[in-house]
């Protein structure tokens, strides 16, 4: 049985990537705000990798990048009006789909989230 090692969380740091995650799960399950959704992980994977609950946050960000490389959700993508539009192409969503769902399987196998991340891997190959 391997054990993760001890990661030493910033208290405040670890309050505010909660919070971030809060309000990425409602977009994500209430408003069908995927584009919401990873703005907000992208700013929390930045500043703070090593969030007790990153492999949810991954789960999130992964599932909203397929949905919107699929076309759903709430928000519509109009490249043109996109300030970084290549993020947003389709072929770029699913391969960050891809990392960001690839990234629960390989590092945090112990997660509730892995048996979706794998069935939406497949979806996606």
């Amino acid at each position: 049985r391997n054990v993760t090692p001890a990661i030493d969380r910033d208290p405040l740091m670890e309050q505010d990537a909660k919070h971030n995650l809060d309000v990425a799960k409602q977009y994500f399950l209430l408003k069908k705000a995927y584009k919401g959704v990873l703005e907000r992980f992208e700013e929390t994977y930045a500043a703070y990798p090593t969030f007790s609950k990153i492999d949810e946050f991954l789960y999130y960000a992964g599932m909203s990048s397929y949905y919107l490389a699929e076309g759903k959700g709430k928000q519509k993508i109009d490249l043109k009006r996109e300030k970084d539009p290549a993020k947003y192409e389709p072929a770029k969503l699913k391969e960050n789909a891809t990392v960001y769902l690839s990234e629960i399987v390989d590092k945090y196998p112990e997660s509730k989230f892995k048996a979706d991340a794998e069935k939406t891997l497949k979806m996606l190959k």
